[in-house]
């Protein structure tokens, strides 16, 4: 069974930097699309990044520039690091294996002064 289990999220002020972590277990994480996703109250579910299992990686247009999408093979993992962060970045944060439906649990991202 593969599980996704992530942490890394917390309270930060605008212009501050958390990194986001997605550890797999029970496949080979750079055999698949990974990527992050996040859903603020009241908003639709966004991708925000994907790394390819090649390594190629994408990015929300809102993100561009201010994440990054990295994984480590030798841990089976993926990260999301966020730099300059927006209270509009506020917002539950999830790893997703592909096109699948296992993610993992969730973590809360806030921004705020």
């Amino acid at each position: 069974q593969v599980q996704l289990v992530e942490s890394g999220g917390g309270l930060v002020q605008p212009g501050g930097s958390l990194r986001l972590s997605c550890a797999v277990f029970g496949t080979i994480v750079s055999d698949h699309l990974m990527g992050w996703y996040r859903q603020a109250p009241g908003n639709q579910r966004e991708l925000v990044a994907a790394i390819a299992a090649r390594g190629a990686t994408t990015y929300a247009d809102s993100v561009q520039g201010r994440f990054t999408i990295s994984r480590d093979n030798a841990k089976n993992s993926i990260y999301l690091q966020m730099n300059n962060l927006k209270p509009e970045d506020t917002a539950v944060y999830r790893c997703r294996l592909g096109s699948t439906e296992t993610w993992g649990q969730g973590t809360q991202v806030s921004v705020s002064s």
